[in-house]
């Protein structure tokens, strides 16, 4: 199993305040001989719709040298992740967890800005001082 990101346990406490409940610790995919690791799964009730909601979250910490560098590593994990979920859960949504640092200081210059839209790129922006999600962007 993958080593933990440093803000694990940070996203697993917003993510229970927030309501949800951590159903995988880490959500394991299986692809042909592959196993890969997803950070958390998370489910929640959506009572409105007499439904619930899954989710899929990898951590990201961002504190490399270069951001880009994290960039290119968090969006190709990413993107593998979102691939196999299509085929083996698709109702499963999967998100990318980053601090509000992080956002600020690559999400929302123009590189971040392309990597989210072009890619459909879903994010669950956090403070890691508070332990409060601050925005979900899909």
């Amino acid at each position: 199993m993958p080593a933990k990101d440093i803000y694990h346990n940070i996203v697993k406490t917003v993510l229970e305040k927030d309501g949800w409940v951590i159903t995988d610790d880490p959500l394991k995919l299986k692809w042909g001989l592959r196993e890969l690791f997803v950070d958390l799964g998370a489910s929640k009730l959506l009572a409105a719709q007499k439904g619930e909601r899954k989710i899929a979250i990898e951590i990201k910490s961002f504190v490399k040298i270069s951001p880009v560098t994290d960039l290119e590593e968090a969006l190709g994990q990413y993107i593998l992740y979102r691939n196999i979920l299509e085929e083996t859960q698709p109702l499963r949504q999967i998100y990318l967890a980053i601090r509000q640092a992080t956002y600020r200081e690559i999400f929302s210059e123009p590189i971040g800005n392309l990597v989210v839209e072009k890619n459909s790129l879903r994010l669950l922006v956090f403070d890691p001082e508070k332990e409060v999600i601050v925005q979900w962007i899909n």
